[in-house]
């Protein structure tokens, strides 16, 4: 399964040139491969950090590395690396679709402190750049008074849940993350999904951030989303909703033309539901246990990096 064992030679030579060297405080990082196969097991079994096996060494060195790394960008420079690296092979299909998928949150997600997320600035000479998602739920947590909204948790019927937004290429591969409350429609969302969608280029050139088309459920069928997609010259797969097409019919001549929709293209829609099954093979991405909301979406980011490796 993609979720279990440790990282191959292979994978462990494509992740390792891209970690940090050392670290100020303590002079040098306990090995990288060993608390990354910590935390790849955690991710995978769900267990508490404290339960992880011996053999990856403290459970509070792999837990702290998580966090920082979920906090300073890490995750995602891995992840945008391996895409990097199958974009220049042209093994990216850039017929994407959109979707979210709702995540229960355990109990023990609930009670996060209001502590500001760690920086690599005070334990590396090293920092990547974090996306703008990650900075928004670090700057929430710190500033946004605290509590479950600033955490990426919402209340429902059944508890506190998260929604995660996805992009998945045309090969059930995520390309770009977003978590939110639980109640946070999914439409809200679509231009935030897509602006995270950065695959830089090996050699000279800007990072490719437009696809070749969009496909997409009712959920995303709205005029926002349509002239986002316009403006960016971005062919779309949105089928219509049934109000939306009778108040069209209604306005006669000045409700203008119906939208297109190829349906050939639109079957291929099931590919981010894959990808949403992919993850949650990731028992720790299935249920969230993650009190942070910057270190839940590490989490996920982490499954994803396994599933690009793994592909």
């Amino acid at each position: 399964m993609l979720s279990r064992g440790d990282l191959t030679d292979d994978e462990w030579a494509v992740l390792e040139p891209l970690l940090p060297k050392s670290n100020n405080r303590c002079g040098r990082w306990r090995d990288h491969r060993q608390v990354i196969n910590g935390i790849t097991y955690r991710v995978s079994t769900g267990c508490q950090w404290r339960e992880l096996p011996a053999h990856f060494g403290p459970w509070q060195t792999i837990h702290k590395r998580h966090m920082l790394w979920s906090a300073d960008g890490t995750w995602e420079t891995l992840l945008r690396h391996v895409q990097t690296v199958a974009d220049s092979k042209g093994d990216i299909d850039w017929d994407i679709n959109i979707d979210s998928t709702s995540i229960r949150a355990h109990l023990h997600a609930a009670g996060a402190s209001k502590a500001p997320p760690p920086t690599l600035s005070s334990t590396s000479k090293r920092a990547p750049e974090r996306s703008a998602h990650v900075r928004a739920l670090a700057s929430a947590a710190v500033h946004g008074g605290g509590g479950a909204a600033a955490e990426a948790l919402g209340r429902s019927r059944g508890g506190l849940t998260t929604k995660l937004h996805l992009s998945a290429d045309g090969k059930c591969r995520p390309l770009s993350l977003v978590v939110t409350p639980g109640q946070r429609a999914d439409c809200t969302q679509f231009e935030a999904v897509m602006d995270k969608i950065r695959v830089p280029r090996l050699g000279p050139g800007r990072p490719r951030r437009r696809p070749d088309s969009v496909g997409a459920d009712k959920a995303y069928s709205n005029r926002g989303t349509r002239t986002y997609l316009r403006e960016r010259g971005i062919r779309h797969v949105i089928p219509e909703k049934r109000d939306q097409a009778a108040g069209r019919l209604r306005r006669g001549s000045r409700g203008g033309r119906p939208p297109g929709l190829d349906k050939d293209r639109y079957k291929k829609r099931n590919t981010v539901e894959r990808a949403i099954n992919k993850l949650k093979q990731f028992r720790a991405v299935a249920t969230r246990y993650d009190k942070r909301g910057y270190v839940f979406l590490g989490t996920v980011t982490a499954a994803a990096l396994l599933i690009w490796l793994r592909s």
